[in-house]
């Protein structure tokens, strides 16, 4: 981790300077813009929070440890932003530079109250994967079983709740959020919990040994992890080694075996919503591997989202009632999900060319390399858009829509090609 950001006051006075650095910005181009037209305005306003975008994204990937993991979680709401800006932040990535070694084995060390030697046979000293707020190796326990620890940097979790703090201030002080303080609130309230969690690797435990049971009893060729618990703690987490490949090498695989890998990973993805009722929510493509016997391998339970049964009878009736074409009952759910502000005031003709468009991967024969649903949702969002605030992001609809939207993607990555039609009758529930 960088040391220039190293301890809470540097963190503090790094994002107090950025908070102000933006605050400048702003005022200058309020100042500049008070005689322009309507189109100077709008395009000097695009230019100002892209710049202000670019500074938060190089700020937080700067600072790394706990900073830069707010910014990766702030990246996963990226609805709430101006597009400009989740653009950037949405740039902060997993990789970073690695932590040396002598840290990471005095980390597993205390945690685990023992020397490192008496632990494992064998700890691999350069880690294979180095992310925000820890690192990955792999290792041999004395029974001979290879494994893989997870090791958290020292310190990364007493950082993080102050770190949100000073990115909120920051966003909300340059009036970027696009929200209103209640919902703000509990937006960044479920942010700080997803935080939280993640930063316990006991939870992540946890998560992992429920979603492996729920799997193994469905189906055996869905790999979740097996958690090794005397060696594992609140900071460090020991797994055993799944291998597979990665989508890109299993996308130039035969069409009927990459069919049948993004059948089962939509079909594991829905049965976590629907009937495990708690999902793991980041559909990054690294989070997941393949094998060529049509198994998917599921990494990182460090994000899960828990579903009320409310939300997800809300989601199931929605999903009827827009299979059905039923405008009434679908624009209800909309409201019981918190996602609507009005109903009655969107065109039912862009409502249903809408659903067409949303629907067409699940309900038709799909080639999605061809990506049609894509492309034609650009062209109806343009004559959507002066009705786009009718329609608010809330907590459970943003991150279920983000898992579901980021399978899409990696379906597309697989190059799948199927009839999908029969899954989305047995995920969702009949109501």
């Amino acid at each position: 981790m960088a040391k220039s950001a190293s301890t809470p006051t540097r963190r503090f006075l790094k994002l107090a300077g950025m908070t102000a650095s933006i605050a400048s910005k702003t005022i200058t181009h309020s100042i500049r813009n008070l005689t322009s037209d309507d189109q100077a305005k709008t395009s000097a306003k695009t230019q100002l929070f892209q710049d202000i975008g670019i500074q938060i994204a190089e700020t937080l990937g700067e600072m790394k440890g706990a900073v830069m993991k707010v910014g990766q979680i702030a990246s996963q709401y990226k609805d709430i932003f101006p597009p400009e800006v989740a653009k950037a932040i949405a740039k902060l990535q997993r990789q970073a530079p690695a932590m040396p070694f002598s840290d990471i084995k005095a980390q597993v060390e205390n945690a685990l109250g023992q020397p490192l030697s008496k632990t494992f046979a064998h700890f691999e000293e350069q880690p294979f994967a180095a992310a925000s707020i820890g690192q990955v190796h792999r290792a041999q326990l004395h029974t001979g079983q290879q494994v893989v620890v997870k090791v958290q940097y020292p310190g990364v979790d007493e950082a993080c709740a102050s770190d949100l703090k000073q990115v909120r201030l920051a966003l909300r002080m340059m009036g970027m959020l696009k929200i209103d303080k209640a919902l703000q609130d509990q937006l960044f309230a479920e942010i700080q919990e997803s935080l939280d969690n993640e930063l316990n690797y006991e939870i992540e435990a946890q998560n992992l040994e429920i979603a492996r049971q729920f799997h193994q009893a469905i189906d055996s060729k869905i790999i979740i992890p097996q958690v090794f618990h005397e060696y594992s703690s609140r900071h460090i987490l020991t797994l055993s080694m799944e291998m597979g490949e990665s989508i890109e090498t299993a996308s130039t695989w035969a069409e009927p075996l990459r069919n049948q890998l993004g059948r089962r990973l939509l079909q594991a993805i829905g049965q976590e919503i629907f009937y495990l009722r708690r999902f793991h929510c980041d559909p990054h493509p690294g989070n997941f591997a393949f094998r060529e016997d049509g198994s998917v391998i599921i990494y990182d339970y460090g994000g899960v989202k828990l579903l009320s049964e409310h939300t997800i009878h809300a989601y199931s009736t929605l999903i009827q009632a827009a299979r059905r074409g039923d405008i009434v009952v679908l624009e209800q759910q909309l409201q019981q999900l918190a996602a609507i502000t009005e109903t009655g005031k969107f065109p039912e003709i862009l409502y249903r060319q809408w659903l067409e468009i949303l629907l067409r991967p699940l309900t038709t024969p799909y080639n999605f390399e061809e990506n049609s649903s894509h492309h034609d949702a650009i062209i109806l969002a343009k004559q959507s858009l002066k009705y786009w605030d009718l329609f608010k992001p809330a907590p459970d609809t943003l991150m279920v829509n983000r898992t579901v939207s980021g399978h899409y993607w990696n379906l597309i990555h697989l190059k799948v090609n199927d009839d999908l039609s029969d899954l989305l009758d047995e995920i969702v529930p009949k109501i």
